[in-house]
């Protein structure tokens, strides 16, 4: 992805933010210098990866697979007590998160507003590979026995919890208009704890085509 087109999603982000009436915290708007300036009071957020994050999963094409989202709050196990982290993200309709899982984090996905959240799901097997058995989820706390590959439709306010070894993969239901989705889960760690069924690119490869609008929480390691 070029930086260009990077800055110009965080942009069209900000403002479907505001207009779903999602506050980000003040430094989600920083630019490089003022991050550089203030970088020694904010080891939380740069060692944690809070902020931006956005991925085409090595696609190249974001509006068909892809995903734009702002880690609000995020522990780590290695440096602090917080055993929680919090995310908002923006899905269009049909833009793909691929099918994955994670080994440690258990997590709610919630339907903030907007269209409607598809979620097509399996269980697991020992070997990582989709389970063709029937599983248990809770919708709202609702328990609801699911097939191999049911799609559960979340409108806005519902909410589901996804454990651990639940493969998933969401996106926008069409004709529903793009959907403000939140995470609440356990501590989030991109960097280890996704299992894709098929090899994806996590984080994007850019070409630095003009200087970042906003850092990436990936890019704090290559700019602060």
């Amino acid at each position: 992805m070029t930086r260009s087109e990077i800055n110009r999603l965080i942009q069209n982000s900000k403002e479907y933010f505001r207009r779903m009436n999602f506050q980000l915290p003040p430094w989600a708007y920083w630019n490089l210098q003022e991050w550089r300036e203030r970088k020694g009071s904010c080891s939380e957020v740069i060692d944690n990866m809070l902020g931006w994050d956005l991925t085409d999963f090595g696609s190249g094409d974001f509006l068909e697979q892809g995903l734009i989202l702002f880690t609000l709050r995020n522990g780590n196990l290695r440096r602090d007590q917080k055993p929680y982290a919090e995310k908002i993200m923006i899905v269009e309709e049909l833009q793909e998160t691929p099918m994955h899982f994670h080994w440690i984090k258990m997590e709610d996905i919630i339907n903030r507003g907007g269209g409607n959240l598809v979620i097509e799901l399996y269980g697991s097997t020992k070997d990582d590979q989709l389970s063709k058995k029937p599983f248990v989820v809770r919708v709202d706390g609702v328990e609801r026995t699911c097939t191999p590959g049911e799609k559960i439709i979340l409108t806005p306010g519902e909410s589901i919890c996804l454990y651990q070894g639940l493969y998933h993969r969401f996106y926008g239901e069409p004709g529903k208009g793009k959907v403000l989705v939140g995470e609440v889960s356990t501590v989030n760690d991109d960097t280890t704890d996704n299992c894709f069924l098929e090899t994806v690119g996590r984080f994007p490869e850019i070409e630095e085509d003009e200087l970042p609008l906003h850092l990436l929480a990936s890019d704090y390691v290559h700019y602060l």
